[in-house]
């Protein structure tokens, strides 16, 4: 944030804030943010994070002194300040650990961009636990112990998110609140990311590869996070934008230009008109702001302890000790103090001051990566660095408000009316070789050096923040010396003038660099980029390619966030590309339907097209088997207004049809009492369409359908319970229903056609039940007759004349009750044979909107009456109504009905043949062949 104060003098904080009113408020976005409860403000805590620390360092100092290249100094005041880590001369007060995540691991040429964001997450979990020291002692009891426990603790303690995310949407519904819910999505990653270094502080200790996973997803929910800041700040400034374009378009007034400027003015100035400059330097707050974040969680890894504010304290104590004067083979110490006394002299600090030097230089710039240039002064002055807090001063724009016109007072100049002299003699430093690479970095950031800024820049974040930071110094350099009138007399090196300072080819160069490029392949990264770009587009075209290309491997979060992240550009952008968008939605709806998310399925369906909604939440429902579950999804699809009706069509039609669809070939099968689970979910399915009484036609025509191909197969149970699916009202409704649509009580030809059909299935389904009534009867309920007694006494035959009389009673009695049921069934099955106006399964009205269904209807007749002739003549020819079976004949010969035309030659040759066993029998009766008495 304080490139920004870079370019505009003003030694008061207020009143640098307020004249950049422009931001959109960021920097309060930013400041006013809930501190994370990382950083603790426990002053206990606070208490025994320092004791440690003192300990630590106490501990490094008894090291150093026993030491053996140290035993050699002498005297002195030996201080030895806590660093972050262990000093080496390959990794020197390397920072990358401390605000960055480390790129230093291996990959090798194959792997895959999934392996490498993990790599990137397992060393930023790794760093992030090192260092956090004290932070996190809370203890993890009852519910987070349990996580721990389970497969993938960090997918487990993340799954309210999902949740949590669709009530935010909830809670700010209106367009006009789009940016508060980008802050609420923000405010839920933070919270998450508490929580979750909460377990991985608990699961540290642990080197189960299960725990790896959770550090990867603590790694992506922080970048998440940092990404829903950076679309937030950047689109509330594009919105902006917009709107200010469109009302200067309407008031038509144009910005007057005025020679007269002081440096802050021509750069306020540039940044109210140049939304490039303006962006860039938005995103330079942001990439401070997560740096910061970072920061905080480090603590007092890197303070500095010392009794008293002097710099160099032990070379002082030496040159005290001393006067001036090294001894034997000492190595020579800089017998002044001055700033420039090692340079000047050519001669060195006592090698502790040169330590601690090295990592006041590193911390400095660790500040300045943050944007804290204020903490960084303040540490210069503890560190008797006055000078140095001074040198971070330059940068401030000159402005002398007594110019803009008398106000009866004379008000303080601010800024640094010296600045291009300032700004040479840091790109100087910059640029010179002697300097600590810490400090080279230091004043290349504060004077636009991008080559004095890149060998500390260890991660893509890093390198995006130099480039933005040089682009922003060249355009505001520019702009001065455009508007203002600058002593060129020291001016800056044509080197400065030739760095990159296009945002495009900005990312090029850092895609090109070894140490970043496969860092920048990183979904957030590159989510990062094209939101930077502004080009949206090409940011749903990549969020589709990952879809399309690797959905089953992308991590479940970043699906969940790419979601979010085009229902906010639809939102907010008045042309997308809708197709790519659906395919990132579809990919959600999808896992949510997997995860068994069912309470947050219905509201994104509802963000899809009408015909991909009806497909994803019928696909939805045909999981659900529980009652209630299922009136509580038809329930959620009311609430967003999905197409109910033809949802619940699709379900049961994709039911149906998962077999085939069709009619089975039925010739020879028997009877089949069993249910399978296939049939059961089919079945089921008709629950669908029978909770809503508007649709109780649609429910008829599927249950229909369902029923059609049972029968073919000879399920009767499965039919009947099909059948039973349906109240008995159903018929009522349907013509109640139309009556209240069209106001007359006829019909539609589909509506008529199928509740005619529903009455023919009843018709058959009765039939068959009365025939396995009567089969029942016949075969297992006839009394036996008893066995006469051999050689029986008198007593015997006694009762076996009483069993025989109470026989001929019970075979009267069942002869009746046969003659009853045979009538009953004879009846039942002439209904199907003789139905009304037609005939079975023919339509009334003429319907061609299914083709398909006339052709069932038909295959059903040609398997069903041929079946139902044969049973009746066998029901006829057993119980010896012979005269009645030759009728049967009458009946299939008629125009009236035209059953023959059903019968294949076969079925008519074998009926034949039933026919003139009946003849023969008649004839047996002295009756003639049809079965009339001979006079």
């Amino acid at each position: 944030m304080d490139q920004r104060r870079s370019f505009l003098g003003d030694t008061s904080t207020n009143a640098t804030d307020a004249s950049f009113s422009f931001n959109g408020g960021i920097r309060s976005q930013f400041d006013n943010r809930e501190v994370s409860s990382l950083r603790g403000d426990d002053k206990r805590k606070h208490s025994e994070r320092r004791s440690l620390n003192i300990q630590k360092s106490l501990q490094i100092l008894d090291d150093s002194v026993s030491s053996p290249s140290l035993r050699s100094r002498t005297g002195g005041l030996r201080r030895a300040s806590y660093a972050p880590k262990s000093l080496t001369p390959s990794s020197k007060y390397d920072t990358s650990v401390q605000f960055t995540p480390s790129r230093t691991q291996q990959f090798s040429q194959n792997e895959s961009q999934i392996g490498r964001h993990m790599a990137s997450s397992t060393m930023y979990g790794q760093s992030m636990l090192t260092n956090m020291g004290e932070e996190f002692t809370e203890e993890i009891t009852t519910t987070n112990v349990a996580l721990l426990l389970d497969e993938d603790p960090g997918i487990s303690a993340c799954r309210g998110m999902y949740r949590d995310f669709l009530q935010c949407m909830k809670d700010r519904p209106s367009e006009t609140q789009v940016f508060d819910l980008l802050s609420d999505y923000e405010r839920v990653c933070q919270e998450q990311v508490v929580y979750m270094y909460k377990l991985v502080n608990r699961a540290a200790s642990r080197s189960e590869p299960k725990y790896q996973k959770t550090f990867n997803m603590l790694h992506m929910l922080e970048m998440e996070k940092h990404t829903w800041q950076l679309i937030n700040v950047l689109f509330h400034d594009r919105l902006e934008k917009e709107l200010q374009d469109m009302q200067m378009a309407v008031d038509d007034i144009s910005p007057l230009t005025s020679m007269k400027q002081s440096e802050q003015q021509a750069v306020t100035k540039l940044f109210d008109k140049d939304s490039t400059i303006r962006e860039s330097q938005l995103v330079i707050d942001w990439l401070e702001k997560c740096a910061h974040d970072v920061m905080d969680n480090y603590g007092d890894n890197v303070k500095f302890f010392s009794d008293r504010a002097v710099a160099w304290e032990n070379t002082l104590h030496k040159l005290k000790k001393s006067g001036g004067v090294t001894y034997g083979n000492e190595r020579p110490l800089v017998t002044e103090m001055d700033p420039d006394a090692p340079f000047r002299q050519k001669k060195m600090l006592d090698d502790l001051d040169q330590e601690d030097e090295g990592r006041l230089l590193q911390y400095l710039f660790i500040c300045l990566r943050a944007g804290q240039i204020e903490k960084a002064k303040e540490v210069c002055k503890s560190h008797g660095q006055a000078w140095r807090a001074a040198t971070l001063e330059g940068w401030r724009l000159y402005h002398d408000p007594n110019f803009e016109g008398p106000n009866g007072q004379i008000d303080p100049v601010v800024g640094n009316p010296y600045r291009v002299v300032w700004k040479s003699m840091c790109w100087a430093m910059a640029s010179d070789t002697k300097y600590d690479v810490y400090e080279k970095s230091l004043y290349g950031a504060l004077s636009g050096n991008l080559r004095a800024m890149l060998p500390v820049c260890k991660s893509w974040s890093d390198h995006v923040w130099a480039h933005y930071k040089v682009l922003v110094d060249i355009r505001a350099e520019t702009e001065i010396r455009t508007m203002c009138a600058v002593d060129k007399s020291l001016d800056i090196p044509q080197e400065y003038w030739d760095q990159p300072s296009d945002p495009e080819s900005i990312f090029n160069r850092i895609e090109a660099n070894e140490n970043v490029q496969r860092e920048s392949q990183d979904f957030y990264h590159v989510i990062q980029k094209w939101v930077i770009l502004g080009d949206v587009e090409k940011l749903l075209d990549v969020m589709a390619q990952w879809i399309r290309g690797q959905e089953n491997t992308l991590p479940q979060h970043l699906i969940r966030f790419m979601a979010h992240v085009v229902l906010f550009l639809r939102s907010t952008q008045h042309r997308v590309n809708e197709d790519k968008c659906n395919v990132v939605l579809e990919a959600y709806v999808k896992y949510l339907i997997e995860e068994d998310h069912k309470e947050l399925v219905s509201f994104y369906v509802s963000k899809l097209p009408p015909a991909a909604q009806v497909h994803w939440y019928a696909l939805f429902l045909e999981g659900i088997t529980d009652v209630d579950e299922k009136q509580m999804c038809l329930q959620l699809a009311e609430e967003v207004c999905l197409d109910i009706p033809q949802i619940t069509k699709t379900v049961v039609e994709n039911i149906r049809n998962k077999s085939g669809g069709g009619l089975a070939a039925g010739e020879g099968l028997s009877l089949d009492v069993t249910v399978t689970e296939e049939d059961k979910t089919k079945i089921a399915a008709i629950d669908w369409l029978v909770f809503d009484t508007a649709q109780r036609a649609e429910a008829m025509k599927q249950a229909n359908a369902v029923m059609r191909t049972f029968i073919a197969v000879q399920k009767l149970t499965a039919a009947r319970e099909v059948f039973n699916k349906l109240p008995v009202d159903s018929i009522d409704i349907i013509y109640r229903n139309w009556h209240l649509q069209t106001g007359t009580d006829e019909l539609s030809a589909d509506d008529e056609n199928a509740i005619r059909e529903y009455l023919c299935t009843k018709a058959y389904l009765d039939a068959m039940d009365g025939f396995n009534e009567w089969f029942n009867k016949f075969h297992h309920t006839k009394p036996a007759e008893p066995s006469a007694p051999h050689a029986a006494s008198f007593t015997e035959k006694v009762a076996f004349e009483h069993r025989l009389k109470q026989y001929d009673q019970e075979l009267e009695r069942w002869q009746r009750g046969l003659l009853a049921q045979t009538e009953n069934t004879t009846k039942l099955i002439y209904n199907v044979l003789l139905f009304a106006n037609g005939g079975w399964m023919v339509d009334q009205r003429e319907d061609d909107s299914d083709s398909g269904r006339k052709q069932q209807l038909e295959s059903l007749r040609q398997l069903t009456i041929p079946r139902l002739c044969f049973l009746l003549h066998d029901i006829l020819h057993k119980t010896e109504q012979y005269g009645a079976c030759l009728q049967i004949a009458d009946h299939v010969a008629s125009e009236q009905f035209t059953l023959y035309k059903v019968f294949r030659q076969d079925e008519l040759q074998h009926l034949l043949h039933l026919l003139r066993e009946s003849s023969v029998a008649v004839l047996n009766q002295n009756k003639d062949p049809l079965g009339y008495e001979i006079e």
